[in-house]
């Protein structure tokens, strides 16, 4: 990965163009990472992996309404032989 400064990166922005297509360009300010440039190619691909990613959700993040159905839901009956797995 190319580590490159804010600064530079501006200034020669065609260059670590081309060097996005190879591998990802780090962009500090103050000598910390503030961004990647990467191709267009990686950035499709990271959103695909993203979107494929399940979120998950505090207890307190949730409403009541969501709580309820939660709790009140119960598993299809075609699914009671998973149930022996859980006293092994």
């Amino acid at each position: 990965m190319h580590i490159v400064p804010a600064t530079e990166f501006s200034k020669n922005f065609g260059h670590y163009r081309e060097i996005a297509q190879r591998e990802p360009v780090a962009v500090t300010s103050h000598e910390r990472v503030t961004g990647y440039f990467v191709s267009a190619s990686a950035y499709e691909e990271y959103s695909h992996l993203k979107a494929l990613t399940t979120k998950s959700y505090a207890l307190n993040e949730l409403s009541e309404e969501t709580i309820r159905a939660i709790a009140s839901s119960s598993m299809s009956v075609e699914h009671n032989h998973l149930n022996s797995l859980l006293d092994e």
